[in-house]
């Protein structure tokens, strides 16, 4: 009897502030849609938002993994997941950021190794660093999502990243333009920013998708894409299209 094993999709980008954990959140939503099981690890191990977005209290969190496997005392790893909903759970960062630094990569593996077969889909919510561990987990990673703006300094180096990608031949990626997080700072075309990069645009989120009080819905635990009064078809639509992409479903 085959064992299904969920894939991993790792949300990812070069620069800070440019919405990857409300992407994160926002594939979560559809997942739950779609009725496939999903589980976020929030990978901004110094500053995560994930618990407070989600405005739910974790008990343990990645940290508490580590040092319990590390230790000797992991039982389950049930223990360190926290439920938001029938169909969304997720992992934590730590809540005192000091304790980033003793998370070693080789323990990503083996939680990712432990987590993927309960799931349809592993989100991972990542900072924008390319530090040891973020490497590991783009190594682990089924398909990997770039997020990238309309900014000249995230596209120079999102062009650095994706020639890194490409020198290495590694396709697991792509690309998504979000327009909609600073509807005020529009410097390139489409055509333009394709051309800097040197690489297609797979999905754009357009700035019909800004949401004025995003901040307020965040906080008390909102998922737009749960709400139809926030989102219009055509933007749930690019959501939807990634998560199935991601476990290569055919699109409409």
């Amino acid at each position: 009897m085959a064992i299904n094993k969920g894939n991993i999709l790792t949300i990812f980008g070069v620069k800070g502030g440019i919405g990857k954990s409300t992407i994160t959140l926002n594939l979560s939503g559809v997942c739950k849609n779609l009725k496939q099981k999903a589980l976020i690890i929030d990978m901004d191990l110094y500053g995560g938002s994930i618990a407070l977005a989600l405005n739910k209290k974790s008990d343990k969190s990645i940290f508490n993994f580590v040092d319990d496997y590390n230790n000797n005392r992991f039982k389950n790893i049930k223990d360190y997941i926290t439920t938001y909903s029938e169909y969304i759970d997720f992992i934590s960062c730590p809540k005192d950021p000091r304790k980033a630094s003793k998370i070693d990569s080789k323990y990503i593996d083996i939680l990712l190794d432990k987590v993927k077969f309960n799931y349809d889909i592993v989100l991972i919510d990542t900072t924008h660093i390319l530090d040891e561990i973020n490497l590991s987990i783009l190594d682990k990673s089924d398909k990997i999502l770039f997020i990238v703006s309309n900014d000249i300094y995230d596209l120079k180096n999102m062009k650095s990243l994706i020639s890194i990608f490409k020198d290495l031949d590694i396709n697991k990626y792509k690309v998504l333009l979000n327009q909609s997080f600073r509807i005020d700072k529009e410097y390139f075309s489409l055509y333009d920013i394709k051309d800097i990069l040197k690489n297609n645009i797979d999905y754009l989120i357009s700035d019909k998708f800004y949401i004025k009080n995003i901040d307020e819905l965040i906080l008390n635990g909102n998922i737009i894409t749960l709400n139809k009064k926030y989102i219009n078809n055509k933007d749930y639509k690019v959501f939807e299209n990634i998560i199935k992409d991601s476990k290569g479903e055919e699109n409409e």
